[in-house]
């Protein structure tokens, strides 16, 4: 059964001035594989940009926001074969998504130019 369905976009540019200021912020929202992944590319900000986004999807179908002790860098975002794009969730994230019943994450993320935008489905 669905539990929650969320959605987010983001202005790529926005995240690329966060990540031009320095470590910090990537160090506070992602996780030493998410940024070994998007630092990978000759531009990097897309990438970054879909799994904020990813991320903030994920949260509002959880119908908690970034609250409770849920941190962005709880809530990965990695790929499988064929770059099929998955979730885990670590520390306070997952414990309330257990709470709450959460069996599946269905995700899917896309970027392009300016814009990055993902969804995530939540089945109990």
């Amino acid at each position: 059964m669905i539990f929650g369905i969320g959605t987010d976009i983001i202005e790529v540019e926005r995240i690329r001035g966060f990540i031009a200021k320095g470590e910090a912020f990537k160090n506070r929202v992602f996780t030493e594989q998410e940024i070994a992944y998007s630092d990978s590319f000759r531009d990097p900000a897309p990438f970054y940009a879909a799994r904020f986004s990813a991320k903030e999807a994920f949260v509002k179908a959880l119908g908690t926001g970034f609250t409770a002790g849920i941190g962005f860098n709880q809530i990965e975002v990695y790929h499988v074969e064929l770059g099929k794009p998955e979730i885990r969730l670590s520390g306070k994230a997952k414990e309330v998504a257990e709470a709450k019943g959460i069996i599946k994450i269905f995700v899917s993320i896309s970027h392009v130019k300016d814009w990055a935008n993902a969804v995530v489905i939540l089945e109990t």
